[in-house]
């Protein structure tokens, strides 16, 4: 039996050890093809999916593992695979939506915050990054009673303007405003997403939050519906301009994220280079991590800069926008 083993192992073409060495990265090919595979057919799929895509360019890493054994293995049907999927990676890395910056004559520039305070604990940092930076307008997730309160107190007499439903935990969520504020309906959610529309300079601008669920295994359904609530928000409207901003809880590598960009908004880091900087997790960002915060603009803004900012207690990076108004053609 023993000698049996032996010629079994060292059989002369090598064939029994090289069928052992395709089992790995097949494997690994297997995963990253089916993510890849929603990613081509537009679709988010089911859990472990959305959670996947959201780090769809660190599908590189198993997709390159899988490269390397297939070639020690000699296994030329993986080496052809892998190279199909990683031109598939390469492509869909690339930044998704439009990126044409207005023409027309400039009437106003703002300069927008997002940050999500992760239940209100990095309050306190927050009121000392607007103290330095000076936005204009503050979107804030996570702000419990206590983040309102403080917020109220700190910023009050800056940010005499605000839309805020303040819940416990999660689902608290304020906008601040130098600018006069008209009350607007928001979108329904689990978490508040309070709309405003602000004066700005003499125009008429909708502001909407932006905070739906997390595609958390079991509610991916909740995800995409809240998401999708939001695209329908955005299209309802095509004639006043529009700031949609939050922690969107998706990244570009989503359909139902991409199906909000198709509806005409621009991602402002996207328009300033910036749009695969991660926002969260904070804690190993810019490193490693996916950008799920997002400021969008309808095609009557422009962005200048953006810039992430790390706070701390809170595992998302602020957003910092400079974005200018202009007359529509």
């Amino acid at each position: 039996m023993d000698t049996a083993a032996a010629e079994w192992t060292a059989s002369p073409d090598g064939r029994p050890r090289r069928r052992a060495g395709r089992w790995l990265p097949a494997l690994l090919l297997a995963g990253v093809t089916v993510v890849v595979g929603c990613r081509v057919a537009d679709t988010d799929g089911i859990t472990p999916v959305p959670q996947l895509l959201a780090f769809l360019p660190w599908l590189l890493v198993p997709t390159g593992c899988a490269l390397l054994l297939s070639l020690l293995a000699r296994w030329w049907v993986g080496l052809f695979w892998g190279v199909v999927v990683l031109g598939l990676l390469a492509w869909f890395i690339e930044p998704y939506g439009k990126s044409e910056q207005p023409d027309g004559p400039p009437l106003a520039s703002l300069r927008v915050l997002t940050s999500n305070v992760e239940f209100g604990h990095a309050t306190d940092a927050l009121v000392a990054a607007v103290r330095r930076e000076r936005p204009d307008i503050v979107f804030v997730q996570e702000c419990e009673y206590g983040c309102d309160a403080t917020l109220k107190r700190a910023l009050g007499a800056d940010y005499p303007h605000r839309a805020a439903r303040v819940a416990d935990g999660s689902a608290g969520s304020v906008v601040l405003s130098r600018f006069p504020l008209a009350p607007a309906d928001g979108v329904d959610g689990a978490m508040a997403m309070p709309g405003a529309v602000a004066d700005v300079r003499g125009h008429a601008v909708r502001l909407q939050l932006a905070h739906p669920m997390p595609p958390l295994p079991g509610r991916t359904d909740q995800w995409r519906r809240e998401l999708d609530e939001l695209r329908d928000f955005a299209a309802a409207d095509g004639r006043t301009p529009l700031i949609l901003a939050g922690d969107f809880n998706a990244s570009q590598d989503h359909a139902a994220f991409r199906r909000i960009l198709d509806t005409g908004l621009r991602d402002a880091a996207r328009l300033t280079g910036a749009d695969r900087t991660p926002s969260w997790p904070a804690r190993t960002a810019p490193t490693l991590g996916v950008q799920i915060d997002h400021v969008l603009l309808s095609a009557d803004f422009s962005a200048g800069a953006t810039r992430f900012l790390d706070l701390p207690r809170t595992d998302h990076r602020a957003l910092l926008a400079d974005v200018t108004l202009h007359r529509r053609p």
